[in-house]
């Protein structure tokens, strides 16, 4: 969808639809809104009056204008209580709009800046997200479907501005929503794919294609170049698949010779459980197993385009775990490249393994900060439900950043203690530490395993599992993938590139 920014009268627009809105509680419209209504004789002015419209948050009005003005339909959205509104709400909205109007096969509509003229709320950050809900709000992952009859397409969403003086600030914050949102959509189609078409091979290949497009640099390594520098753990979960590894880095250089942010993804393409096999009902969804991973290339893409003043280093092992008869056996014990050995007392606890060869490689390349994403443990479902994802660091600096980061963009997050306690629950009596600490504080001492690989330098470990897919379609979440924490890692490192920790 084409997404613009016009100077001009939105009750003169000659589009499909123009989109309004209106504060519950509000009796005379004022603004675009109060255009509109003078244009159709008061005609929102009495349905106001009636009780048909009443602003509440979520409320969606549809009036045909016959001929009054040039679109044949006016949408009045509702925003609820002017003291509650927000950037989320505006994102969300735009995604329940834009929505609703394909669902009445609209193709082209024009809206004004909701919220754009409230104290406190910046006209950029409002334009900013009401791009990205549109966007957001209209992905849909139909490439393996023949096409439907029925099928349709919004084709663009016009921001139509009434002070001239303000559209090159909505411009920017258009096009910046519109670059961010597109990366999410594209981690969403890599989480969406089913794993016999994004094999670890086929992931690879992706990021190497977007890299070339997006000039950033991009370095393959696989199963023979990653036993030379020591992966054995990587390597011992991918052995159990016939799919090649591939250990995937991609480098961004915009800020000279500075120490570069490190972005870290969990890349297993198809999650088994391997030997201790996962239970029939949910595998289906393990093919989003390698959505950390997929994140953090499209958040590589957004923050190339975004030409960041800030140097970046992505790492993402990419692999299945299968359960083949090459595959490794509980008990067993690997050695990661920084060393340490790994007693693996349960092979569905992989991606806690694979990550600590990232992260020891990160530590190689003297990234920092470093921030890991994985869809790692059931538990953090457990603890937080589909509401928000989990956030480990011992780094209270870090932590704050991400938070932040987070609230701005709308992805929920909450951080978990790491008290010097919860690393006994990972201690092994063959090895440096095994990779499952069992049942209790499950999620929280699947992060103490990830702090043994990363040294001293700031980290943090964003475990996603239980928000990576979405049931339903709900404001910007569509069901299927949720392509979170991509705008969350590039609001991170445009942070860093402005403030480096």
């Amino acid at each position: 969808m084409r997404v613009s920014v016009e100077s001009g009268d939105i009750a003169r627009v000659e589009t499909e639809c123009v989109v309004v809105n209106l504060f519950e509680g509000v009796t005379a419209p004022g603004g675009g809104t109060g255009a509109v209504d003078r244009a159709l004789d008061g005609m929102i002015s009495q349905l106001i009056t009636s009780g048909d419209i009443r602003g509440r948050e979520g409320e969606l009005t549809l009036l045909h204008t016959f001929g009054r003005i040039p679109a044949p339909r006016v949408l009045v959205a509702g925003l609820g209580k002017s003291g509650d509104f927000s950037v989320d709400k505006v994102r969300d909205l735009s995604a329940n709009v834009a929505r609703f109007l394909r669902g009445r096969r609209i193709a082209r509509f024009a809206t004004i800046t909701h919220g754009a003229g409230i104290a406190g709320l910046d006209a950029a950050a409002c334009a900013q997200a009401l791009a990205e809900g549109a966007i957001l709000g209209l992905y849909r992952f139909d490439r393996h479907k023949q096409r439907d009859d029925d099928a349709f397409d919004v084709e663009s969403m016009t921001v139509v501005e009434h002070e001239a003086g303000r559209v090159g600030t909505l411009r920017a914050g258009v096009e910046r929503g519109r670059i961010i949102a597109e990366a999410a959509c594209w981690a969403r189609d890599l989480s969406n794919e089913p794993g016999n078409v994004l094999t670890p091979t086929e992931l690879a290949a992706r990021a190497e294609a977007m890299a070339r497009e997006r000039g950033l640099g991009c370095r393959i390594f696989d199963r023979e170049e990653a036993e030379r520098m020591g992966m054995g753990a990587f390597l011992g979960i991918a052995r159990g698949s016939a799919q090649p590894p591939k250990f995937i880095m991609l480098t961004y250089r915009g800020a000279g010779d500075e120490k570069a942010v490190g972005l870290l993804g969990k890349g297993i393409t198809f999650d088994t459980g391997g030997i201790s096999l996962k239970p029939n009902e949910g595998m289906q969804e393990m093919k989003g197993d390698m959505s950390g991973g997929g994140a953090v290339i499209a958040a590589m893409s957004a923050i190339a385009q975004l030409k960041l003043k800030v140097n970046v280093t992505a790492l993402v092992p990419a692999t299945e775990n299968m359960p083949g008869g090459n595959a490794i056996k509980p008990t067993d014990v690997l050695r990661a490249m920084n060393g340490k050995t790994i007693e693996v007392t349960n092979t569905d606890a992989e991606g806690r393994v694979i990550l600590a060869d990232a992260l020891a490689y990160a530590v190689q390349l003297d990234l920092s900060p470093v921030v890991d994403v994985a869809t790692l443990t059931g538990a953090i479902s457990i603890a937080l439900g589909k509401v928000a994802y989990g956030l480990f660091t011992p780094s209270d600096a870090l932590a704050e950043r991400i938070q932040q980061a987070a609230e701005r963009t709308g992805e929920r997050c909450w951080r978990l203690p790491m008290w010097r306690e919860y690393r006994d629950l990972n201690k092994s009596n063959v090895a440096d530490v095994k990779n499952s600490g069992g049942r209790d504080a499950g999620s929280i001492a699947a992060a103490y395993f990830l702090r043994e690989f990363v040294d001293d330098r700031p980290w943090a470990h964003l475990d996603i599992a239980g928000v990576d897919f979405s049931d339903a379609d709900k404001g910007v979440l569509t069901k299927g993938a949720t392509g979170i924490p991509v705008r969350t890692l590039v609001a991170l490192v445009e942070d860093l590139a402005d403030r480096p920790l």
